[in-house]
């Protein structure tokens, strides 16, 4: 009996100790975010006196510019994206999963195919193609991709989205037509509800993917007043010859603090939405 109950102890011990380890980098990267540069190389974890002014000076170090202009960039460029995201996703993957058309398998495929292909290989042509059309230093490079069911993730939702789709009974389109329902019909009274997980899932990758696309946003974006949070982060770490760290670690921390309350009141969702899309594929 002794050792049954010493068996549970020991494992929920284990599993303290290694969330620890895993969570440390952070407590860490906090700690950092308060100190003073000088004091960055101290084996302790927080400073001795909290250097609130971090954030302040941090929020204010491009000159001319603050980071509330670039959160309201992002939060614009994001919220263009993954509305074009889900309505081009959302109509192609009920296509594949609900309607009948010429060469629908070999159309199938080659979405698939599009799954394999890395991203690299699309920079240089991408760019040339929209240097040509003179969208360079606009956002259009990452909106119009997305409206026609492509840019980041944009195979992969679709492919989830079908997964889904696909798990819907048949009948209720069978009751819907009956109704006086159009195919359209169908989709926006019929699917979309159902699939509301499915959706919150892609909107879930689609804010992370976007978030943390410093790479694109490097590319296409020139000028301060287009920046995003990523490339006024890299402003920050430039701007300066005697670079104030604790500025970067602290601006850095805000940074993240939207895609981790985003997944927090999300994740119930997202958790749903992928175990329905594993079962019902």
């Amino acid at each position: 009996m002794t050792t049954l109950k010493v068996k549970p102890v020991l494992r929920h011990l284990f599993m303290i100790l290694f969330s620890f380890v895993m969570v440390y980098p952070v407590i860490w990267w906090i700690g950092a975010s308060l100190k003073h540069t000088t004091e960055l190389n101290s084996p302790s974890i927080f400073p001795s006196v909290p250097q609130w002014s971090n954030f302040s000076d941090g929020w204010n170090s491009v000159p001319g510019h603050t980071f509330t202009d670039f959160y309201l960039n992002t939060f614009g460029l994001e919220l263009a994206v993954i509305v074009v995201t889900l309505l081009s996703t959302t109509l192609v993957a009920f296509g594949f999963a609900r309607l009948d058309f010429p060469l629908k398998n070999f159309w199938f495929s080659i979405l698939m195919l599009t799954l394999m292909m890395p991203g690299q290989v699309l920079i240089i042509p991408q760019y040339a193609l929209f240097y040509q059309l003179g969208w360079v230093n606009t956002y259009l490079p990452f909106i119009i991709p997305h409206l026609l069911a492509g840019g980041a993730g944009g195979s992969f939702f679709v492919f989830l989205l079908i997964q889904f789709i696909r798990g819907v009974p048949r009948e209720l389109d069978e009751s819907a037509k009956i109704d006086g329902c159009s195919w359209f019909g169908i989709f926006w009274r019929v699917v979309m509800p159902l699939a509301f997980p499915a959706i919150v899932t892609v909107t879930i990758f689609c804010f992370l993917w976007n978030w943390d696309d410093f790479l694109g946003h490097l590319l296409y974006i020139n000028t301060v007043d287009k920046y995003t949070v990523g490339l006024a982060l890299r402003m920050i770490n430039d701007s300066q010859s005697a670079q104030e760290w604790g500025q970067l670690l602290a601006m850095s921390l805000v940074s993240i603090l939207p895609a981790t309350i985003v997944f927090m009141f999300l994740q119930k969702y997202f958790v749903e939405g992928i175990a329905t899309t594993g079962i019902k594929g």
